[in-house]
């Protein structure tokens, strides 16, 4: 729906854009802080660039960011993300790039000498912005981000410009030929709606409409943003005119200008007459030739990929058949060598569709742009690595939800690898004459939502007889998730009379009944393979995914002659093609996985209940008489006696011979590195497992599955699913009624207070952060005031004001003469919320005692080291030699080398005895005393093992 304004208004309008005016607009709001927003025209070397600059009411100078949009689009698609990061203290500018929404000029695919140089007169304007942070003249603290064509202008804007300080593109390409022209084949279906999106004047790039930022549904050119519209961030609308032109300087280069030099065909629509005549003259052939990939190629940031040195942080999406995983791993490794900072990030979503996660997204990249721009070292900037996993149905809306996986460094694509054999007889099929029928995969704006269902056993393929080979391996006998892109050696031999092949290869998760199969992510691999008359052998390297594959399943390999988005030989042709190898397949170890977003109990409950009662069925004639309890133990919250547990199949105990006391009033930290028991232990405390020895004690009673102390007893682990339509006290409500206790044992406003929700507990649960949504977790575990609360890494995923608030309600929780166990691999944090602690390794106990005496001087010495000779010379490091003799002395527990010199663990000896051992072994010591941090007192305990 359009206004009618009264004529005299028309007229005044229409002068004011011919003058290239300005709108100076305040998006004001009771609630969000108000954000100008100002929509001027810039000449940039006789282009006219439509832009709106974004400002809060911040005093002095800030940080600025640069938001380009996707293909299609204009500046109107990142308006909302615009006004947050002003709300958040950045001056954001937002353009339409050439050929798009408003502005004039020709698409030239961000061509360094027109759309890159037009970035850098953009941040030339910014320099000369009073309230833009310099720093230095004509330099302003800048950042840039932008969703396909926009992340591509703020990797091509960093490799150009010098000024750019930190980028955030998001589901984009390194190199476009490799994108358009994988391994030497046309990505026709992809590569027409690219075109068609430059043919209709700012339509837009649709396939998974709405989903994100920059991606679709563009005004046209007629449709500009002086409208003033309704803020996408609320409030009313407050419009004034300013007349004056503003024209950005710099050296016109010869044939820019509008964009009316070169006549071109009117098929071309708003492209250049190269680009219109490089996609004529691609797609009537079928294939690339040598001119159009080095012309994509010198426009793509892979050319500049050496000189972008700045922190980066890569968002790419899995439902991606146009831009892959495999583009943002070249942009990883090419910018982890330059130096940068470098975070992945795989959402779920992509040009295909699905979920784009937008919200949680643009947060990342304002936290980013908060550590690198603003550069506030607290910021959460998240881990190194992140992919978004599928983690069930919603129930609510039957979207599928999704989980994190982390680790702290980027795995690539080939981590991990293990090898999965193939049968390998070899197969001959058809290319069919003009490529037709074609095999089906990936469906631009229908695949996105299969795809993130495919994990469920969702999926839409379509493979023709006679025209592909499969070569199927065994079912698995686990589950095996596969995370990068799998790769397999195989031979080609192709009947074509050029002697050349073009096949497509994906991979299969067939179910047990081998008829039901799920293309993973909907992709698949083009290749083309040159002199096969005879037989050729080459390296297939499928495409990059997150998948599981449940044991049962096996994989499957195809290799077709067809696919609906790329363009096959017209000719017939007859390939085989044998497996000379295994399916390699990568599992990047290296990832954790978290709790799924949303409730799987939504759908789990049921089934979980029916196994439970199975189980207790199946047990209960098995079970023996608990033994009696120990009144003098009483008012001992936990005795644990020579606790041991052997996984079947295991080759050494997950827990061996492990006993420890814990008082009440006690907070006691659970330490321990990766592997060392301290899951199992917890396992075996809430009556989760049984040991194969030992026993545990809870208030003098033994625990077995069932056992009425549990109900004295309540546990964090991990996170907890709650319904998201429902408010906190609600979800609480609900929980304390599936226990059948009486309400009035729930002591629901005790909990709450100690957990400090505040006004939060009557909102919905799916408006709350995380650090409210693990507070709420927390109080959900001090329903009924436990006199023992365990918690499982409590602090996962907080920022740290939200752990400090974590720890605080910890220590109140224990201040009323309860206890708390946590287990937690931050170790300051442990050191400042516990009293005491128990260090565990190998399953193993290694010591056990207040923080104080731990971190203290009993038993733990820092030897500080000279390091240079008396006259001036630097002395070399401690052989490794030489500390591990220290370690072998008599008296001696251990020692390892740290920044600070050398800590020493004393097992026997004492200060004296070691002094006088460490000058026969002409150790260049400085002093001895003892150290305080308890990060040193565990990696001596543990011997300089990682937590």
């Amino acid at each position: 729906m359009r206004l009618r304004l009264p004529r005299w208004a028309a007229v005044t309008a229409a002068l004011t854009v011919l003058a290239g005016a300005g709108t100076w607009t305040a998006v004001a709001s009771d609630d969000p802080p108000p954000v100008h927003r100002a929509d001027r025209t810039l000449d940039v070397d006789g282009v006219r660039l439509d832009t709106s600059y974004f400002t809060g009411d911040d005093d002095g100078r800030r940080p600025a960011v640069l938001l380009g949009h996707g293909f299609g689009g204009s500046k109107d698609d990142v308006r909302a993300q615009a006004e947050g990061l002003a709300r958040e203290g950045y001056a954001v500018l937002t353009w339409s790039a050439r050929g798009f929404g408003a502005s004039t000029g020709e698409i030239g695919l961000n061509d360094p000498e027109h759309e890159v140089r037009d970035v850098s007169r953009l941040i030339d304007w910014l320099a000369d912005r009073p309230e833009v942070l310099l720093d230095k003249a004509g330099d302003p603290r800048v950042g840039v981000s932008g969703a396909s064509y926009g992340g591509a202008i703020s990797l091509l804007a960093a490799g150009h410009d010098p000024r750019v300080d930190a980028i955030a593109p998001r589901i984009t390409y390194w190199n476009l030929a490799d994108a358009l022209f994988p391994d030497g084949v046309f990505k026709k279906l992809w590569a027409g709606i690219f075109f068609s999106a430059g043919n209709g004047a700012g339509e837009g790039i649709r396939p998974g409409a709405g989903d994100g930022p920059g991606t679709g549904d563009a005004p046209g050119a007629g449709d500009g943003s002086a409208t003033g519209g309704a803020s996408a961030g609320g409030g009313a609308t407050d419009t004034a005119t300013d007349t004056a032109t503003t024209t950005v300087t710099g050296k016109a280069p010869a044939g820019s200008g509008s964009g009316t030099a070169a006549a071109k065909p009117p098929a071309c629509g708003r492209f250049t007459a190269e680009l219109c005549s490089l996609y004529q003259r691609v797609a009537v052939a079928g294939k690339p030739d040598g001119a159009a990939r080095a012309l994509l190629e010198a426009r793509s940031p892979s050319a500049v990929g050496d000189r972008i040195k700045v922190p980066a942080l890569l968002v790419q999406g899995q439902s991606d058949s146009l831009f892959t995983l495999a583009q943002s791993d070249a942009m990883a490794r090419t910018l982890a060598a330059n130096g940068a900072p470098v975070a992945v990030d795989w959402t779920s979503g992509g040009h295909d569709g699905g979920d784009q996660e937008a919200e949680r997204v643009e947060r990342r990249v304002g936290a980013w742009f908060d550590r690198w721009l603003k550069k506030d070292a607290s910021a959460d900037t998240g881990p190194a690595f992140r992919v978004s996993r599928t983690g069930g149905v919603d129930s609510t809306n039957g979207r599928a939800t999704t989980r994190a996986a982390t680790a702290d460094r980027y795995p690539g694509l080939a981590s991990g690898t293990t090898d999965v054999p193939l049968d390998g007889a070899p197969r001959t099929f058809a290319n069919p004459p003009g490529g037709a029928p074609p095999a089906v995969s990936a469906v631009p704006g229908l695949g996105g939502g299969l795809s993130g269902l495919s994990s469920l056993g969702v999926g839409l393929s379509l493979d023709f007889p006679g025209q592909h080979a499969r070569f199927d391996a065994k079912p698995q006998t686990g589950a095996l998730r596969i995370t990068g892109a799998p790769t397999v050696r195989v031979k080609v031999t192709s009947t074509a009379a050029d002697g050349s092949a073009v096949l497509f290869a994906k991979v299969y998760d067939v179910g047990p009944d081998g008829r039901q199969q799920v293309l993973p992510a909907q992709l698949v691999a083009p290749v083309r393979v040159e002199d096969a008359r005879n037989g050729r052998s080459v390296t297939l390297t499928l495409p990059a995914i997150d998948h599981e594959v449940e044991a049962g399943h096996r994989l499957r390999l195809v290799v077709a002659a067809t696919d609906l988005g790329y363009a096959s030989p017209a000719a017939p042709a007859a390939y085989t093609v044998a497996v000379e190898g295994p399916l390699t397949v990568p599992t990047a170890p290296g990832l954790t996985t978290r709790a799924a977003a949303l409730p799987w109990w939504v759908w789990g409950l049921p089934l979980i209940g029916l196994a439970v009662a199975a189980v207790l069925l199946l047990t209960a004639r098995r079970r023996t008489a608990a033994p009696a309890p120990d009144p003098e133990l009483a008012a001992v919250p936990l005795v644990i006696t020579g606790l041991s547990k052997k996984y079947k199949g295991g080759e050494r105990y997950s827990v061996k011979d492990l006993s420890f006391r814990v008082e009440q009033g006690q907070v006691l930290g659970l330490l321990g590195p990766n592997g060392a028991g301290k899951t199992t232990t917890l396992r075996m405390l809430m009556g989760l497992i049984a040991p194969d020895e030992g026993e545990i004690r809870v208030f003098g009673q033994a625990i077995r599955p069932g056992a009425p102390v549990l109900s004295r007893v309540g546990a964090f682990v991990e996170g907890a699913g709650f319904l998201p339509h429902l408010s906190g006290r609600e979800n609480l409500d609900l929980y304390w009624k599936a226990t059948g206790r009486p309400a009035g044992d729930a002591h629901v406003d005790e909990a709450l207070r100690i957990a400090n929700l505040g006004g939060a507990l009557e909102r919905a649960v799916r408006t709350y952060s995380q650090g409210m949504r693990q507070r709420l977790a927390l109080a959900q575990a001090m329903l009924g005031l436990p006199d023992l609360l365990i918690l499982d890494e409590p602090t996962n995923g907080l920022d740290p004001p939200q752990i400090r608030e974590m720890r605080e309600v910890m220590i109140r929780y224990a201040a009323g003469g309860r206890t708390v166990i946590v287990s937690s691999h931050l170790l300051a944090e442990v050191e400042q919320s516990c009293t005491h602690l128990v260090v565990m390794d190998r399953g193993q106990l290694v010591q056990a005692g207040p923080v104080a005496e731990i971190t203290g001087s009993g038993d733990t010495l820092l030897v500080t080291l000279a390091e240079r000779t008396p006259d001036g010379a630097p002395l070399p490091v401690l052989p490794d030699a030489l500390v591990e003799k220290i370690g072998a002395l008599p008296g001696v527990g251990s020692a390892a080398r740290t920044d600070a010199g050398l800590l020493v663990r004393l097992d026997g000896a004492d200060a004296t005895a070691l002094i006088g051992e460490l000058v026969r072994l002409d150790v260049p010591l400085t002093g001895v005393g003892p150290h305080r941090r308890l990060e040193d007192a565990f990696l001596t305990l543990i011997g300089g093992g990682a937590a």
